[in-house]
């Protein structure tokens, strides 16, 4: 079987996502560096397989497929082992809700306040203004994450589920400006997020994704 086939830009927040959980679940992949700094992104070739000229997308033995999200549901699916996505009903549900909670209420501010943190440490940008306001909105969020964490380990119950790593790599580019994840007063928060940094699976890329086909 052909090894699946990560197309994308190696610093890229969603490539990270991605690759994370790759890593997470022991899948080989080959990284095809994609120049978004070139716009090649935005190429007639790559707009074949994903309309939006936005990466990643990956082709897994002819399957194309794009949006980290559902790239990342897509491959936990194909190893139902790894307990990343629940199978019973109810914790189905709940791994639902939590996917949503990360979305609806993590992403927007955290990722309007982690981005300019993470581009301002590669040196693409140094436009830091607007993110104050999205760090108190974010605050204002994490209360709600420290009343869950504060009853179960993580978001959905006491396994972890795609619902945690999908807050990487957001998360972790916040802490490159702010104490924000691990303030003394949200203490499961902080345990919730220094457990998710500390995850072998997404220490390997902190200097960029590459191909990974041993683990």
């Amino acid at each position: 079987m052909a090894i699946l086939k990560l197309y994308s830009s190696s610093v890229t927040a969603c490539t990270r996502r991605t690759a994370t959980v790759l890593h997470e679940l022991k899948i080989p992949f080959e990284l095809i560096e994609v120049d978004v700094l070139s716009g090649a992104h935005k190429t007639p070739e790559f707009l074949k397989f994903q309309p939006f000229g936005q990466v990643p997308y990956i082709n897994d033995d002819g399957f194309i497929l794009y949006e980290s999200r559902a790239i990342c549901r897509y491959v936990a699916a194909k190893h139902p082992h790894s307990g990343l996505i629940p199978t019973d009903p109810k914790a189905n549900a709940l791994f639902e809700q939590a996917t949503s909670i990360e979305l609806t209420n993590f992403e927007p501010s955290a990722g309007k306040a982690g981005l300019p943190f993470y581009l301002k440490k590669l040196g693409w940008m140094d436009d830091l203004k607007d993110v104050p306001a999205n760090l108190e909105i974010l605050d204002k969020k994490l209360d709600a994450y420290e009343a869950i964490l504060s009853k179960q380990r993580y978001l959905a119950g006491d396994t972890l589920t795609l619902a945690d790593l999908f807050h990487l790599p957001y998360a972790g580019f916040v802490s490159l400006g702010s104490d924000i994840m691990t303030r003394p007063n949200r203490p499961n928060v902080a345990r919730w997020y220094n457990e998710l940094v500390s995850r072998p699976a997404w220490l390997a890329y902190q200097d960029g994704v590459k191909t990974t086909t041993e683990y």
